[in-house]
């Protein structure tokens, strides 16, 4: 095992020679390790002609930190500005209500083992699922913790677990359910009154509490739907009867509904309650106009209601957050509301195919037909209106999650599932993926380092190769130019003008623009101080007597002759100043000035994480984020200051 490992390490050394000092070099070192393994007289290095640029390379490649060091800069540079292109739309500044303060987890759509092969309902809101098999039982999966209220929807009551449940549903915090003898449970939070009723709740104007004739049981065989929204639910009879209750501050409508015995099928968006009467001609909301316009209905847009139904009757609606999909009674449907930008269009179907069951997730649609087929449409920003349409077959009922979607055959068994499986490393405070922002960010706040840099050795290398090879007055004045914007406090300055600016309409384009010239503004001045006393050194050389006996120019003599043997110290300082800008523009995003949210930078990410609730409650909120920064910031640093320790030829090689 010992000399596999020998023999691997033994190949990428040479590999790392071929790659970066040359065949022949390679070549020279192989001949002088095999002398050396049969025991022959090593040949003398003075033999071994090598440049000075390859005795660096070869002397930095032993340093393994530094060479690691490398590694993850280049990784972090291939994810910030190549991940993008495999990321979902929008990554950069999408952010969802629903999704807020999610920790780390990949489990959305881990539908336990024991439902897959027995499925009699699957309800979800917002980061959990509610699953109820055909034997009573009822499954909980996703993150099942409430915030930071210690709540856990996992934890299913032990009367849940000992009764044969007929009707489950989930809402953003909280779920209820039916069993079959038509009792009425709830956990998770009860806070406006989402399954209980107390004293609190019931002198509370803005809460609906849960009707008595709920709480004293309903008739499970003559239930039609029950469903939960927000901070709200709803149980709809057969014969019209419809039974709501919760936050009447999320849903101010919910008052038109109460005492209805008239609806024949209900939902919540995600600040209205939609409902179909029994004329089945309309959506019902209470709220005049809110929904009479089918704008994305198959064929035609912008066509009234009742001119598009043409005598056709509703059977049965479903909603998204900002949307209704119609079920007509010809198979067709009609789509009323928002859509956000990515939408994926309704799909055209088949001659003779039609919708049977439709299900509205937080922004898109998924849909059986009579031939078996599925598809989705709607919002795709995690890909759940990807619909595996080709894939499979005899699909008979479909259900949906915020952003999740499974298809159902006639056995109940599971058949597919798509959509968001989780977050790698959580959700903030506004419900933005982590992950995808601190790719995001890091381009940002790279790209400001880079760009920073850039314009500090343009304007400071000039500066100081002028100042140290003309010296006298020229020198003088330079360098008083120099001490001004180096005696410049920088955060004081930029917070300062951040004020002036609020006023100030600035894009986020101008913005970074600004913060990039005013770092590289005010940090020229190491540059010049650096590069003017390397140039008073460099300019009583004899090559540079050499060039002025000669007659050559002295701007040739500066900047051809002078500045190349001087560019060591300046590669050094390169590489340290672009990880102190990157951590400068951090500093400033952190206090406000910088980029400002929802575009990230990991300054801004680390801002709104820095309270109290977030340090203990939603760790992951900071953790990711400045582990990241502070380990790419390390490892710029060591690169940096291995460059100076093999570029300086009093350091020892064994070093």
């Amino acid at each position: 095992m010992k000399d596999k490992k020998e023999n691997l390490f033994h190949k990428l050394g040479r590999w790392f020679t071929r790659m970066f000092m040359g065949p022949k070099y390679e070549e020279k070192m192989y001949q002088k390790s095999k002398a050396a393994e049969d025991g022959e007289k090593k040949p003398d290095d003075s033999e071994l002609i090598v440049s000075p640029a390859r005795q660096v390379l070869q002397r930095f490649l032993e340093r393994k930190f530094a060479v690691i060091s490398v590694a993850v800069v280049l990784i972090m540079f291939c994810v910030v500005f190549i991940g993008p292109s495999f990321m979902p739309k929008y990554y950069d500044s999408y952010t969802e209500t629903t999704q807020k303060d999610l920790p780390p987890t990949m489990a959305f759509m881990r539908v336990p083992a024991e439902l897959q092969g027995d499925i009699k309902m699957i309800d979800n809101y917002g980061s959990f699922t509610v699953g109820l098999s055909n034997s009573g039982k009822v499954y909980v999966w996703g993150i099942t913790k409430i915030g930071a209220t210690g709540l856990d929807v996992k934890h299913i009551p032990e009367e849940v677990q000992n009764a044969k449940i007929e009707w489950v549903s989930a809402g953003i915090d909280h779920i209820i359910a039916i069993d079959e003898n038509g009792k009425f449970y709830g956990w998770g939070s009860n806070q406006f009154g989402q399954y209980a009723v107390t004293e609190k709740i019931l002198s509370n104007p803005n809460l609906e509490p849960v009707p008595a004739e709920v709480l004293d049981g309903v008739d499970p065989d003559h239930i039609q739907e029950v469903t939960s929204g927000y901070q709200a639910s709803a149980i709809l009879m057969d014969d019209g009867t419809l039974y709501i209750w919760g936050n009447k501050q999320a849903y101010s409508n919910i008052e038109s509904f109460i005492g209805r015995t008239d609806i024949e099928d209900v939902d919540f968006t995600l600040n209205y309650v939609v409902g179909l009467t029994d004329d089945r001609n309309g959506i019902y909301c209470g709220v005049r106009g809110l929904y009479n316009v089918a704008r994305a209905s198959i064929g035609d847009k912008g066509v009234k209601m009742f001119e598009f139904l043409d005598g056709r009757k509703i059977e049965s609606l479903t909603s998204t957050t900002k949307s209704v999909c119609c079920l007509l009674d010809d198979g067709s449907i009609a789509l009323v509301g928002d859509f956000p930008v990515d939408t994926i269009q309704v799909p055209k179907l088949a001659e003779g195919e039609y919708f049977t069951d439709i299900k509205g997730g937080a922004y898109h649609y998924t849909a059986c037909t009579n031939l078996g087929h599925v598809y989705s449409w709607g919002g795709d920003h995690f890909y759940q209106a990807e619909a595996p349409t080709q894939k499979i077959s005899g699909v008979t009922k479909v259900y949906t999650g915020s952003f999740q979607s499974y298809a159902v055959d006639e056995n109940n068994q599971l058949l597919d599932k798509w959509g968001l499986k989780g977050y790698l490393f959580g959700t903030d405070d506004a419900g933005a993926d982590i992950a995808s922002r601190v790719v995001a960010g890091g381009r940002v706040t790279m790209t400001v380092g880079a760009i920073a840099v850039i314009i500090e050795i343009l304007i400071g290398v000039t500066i100081g190769l002028i100042s140290g090879y003309a010296g006298g007055a020229v020198d003088i004045v330079l360098m008083r130019v120099a001490e001004v914007f180096y005696s410049i406090p920088l955060y004081p300055f930029m917070l300062i003008l951040s004020s002036l600016l609020a006023q100030v309409s600035m894009t986020q384009d101008q913005r970074l623009l600004m913060i990039m010239v005013i770092l590289g503004v005010l940090g020229w001045p190491g540059f010049a101080y650096i590069t003017r006393a390397q140039i008073l050194v460099a300019r009583e050389s004899e090559y540079v007597t050499a060039a002025q006996a000669m007659g050559v120019k002295e701007g040739r003599i500066a900047f051809k002759h002078i500045l190349p043997n001087i560019i060591s110290v300046i590669l050094v300082n390169i590489v340290l100043s672009f990880a102190a800008s990157m951590q400068t523009e951090t500093s400033l995003s952190f206090l406000g000035f910088g980029v400002m949210y929802p575009q990230p930078s990991w300054g801004n990410m680390l801002s709104r994480a820095s309270n109290a609730t977030a340090a203990i409650n939603f760790w992951w909120q900071w953790l990711f984020t400045s582990f990241i920064l502070v380990f790419t910031a390390v490892c710029i640093n060591t690169i940096g200051d291995t460059i100076r320790d093999v570029m300086d030829p009093k350091s020892s090689n064994d070093k």
